[in-house]
């Protein structure tokens, strides 16, 4: 289980790698908007505008990315409990 877990971030990370261009061009109306509308001077704002627009696509799925982590393992270490529980059970009702 643990290597099929492994697998899929792996896949999932190599994904992410190789589509950095399209990750990068976030809110493609509001870069547009702004390069368009912006200074000789200001075209630092229009980078740094999009790098904020990445910034807040990230966070809520960061967050949500962490609390699963943790969720998954508190859940791992209740069902093995239970199962040790239940182990004992069974080797009590057998002596």
């Amino acid at each position: 289980m643990k290597r099929r877990i492994a697998n899929v971030l792996i896949f999932a990370w190599v994904i992410i790698i190789t589509n950095v261009g399209d990750i990068i061009a976030q809110c493609a109306m509001c870069k547009a908007s702004v390069e368009t509308n912006v200074s000789e001077d200001g075209i630092g704002f229009a980078a740094k505008l999009n790098t904020g627009i990445l910034y807040l696509f990230v966070t809520p799925y960061l967050l949500a990315m962490i609390i699963g982590f943790f969720w998954y393992k508190k859940s791992r270490a209740h069902k093995r409990a239970q199962d040790e529980a239940e182990f004992r059970k069974r080797r009590i009702v057998n002596l």
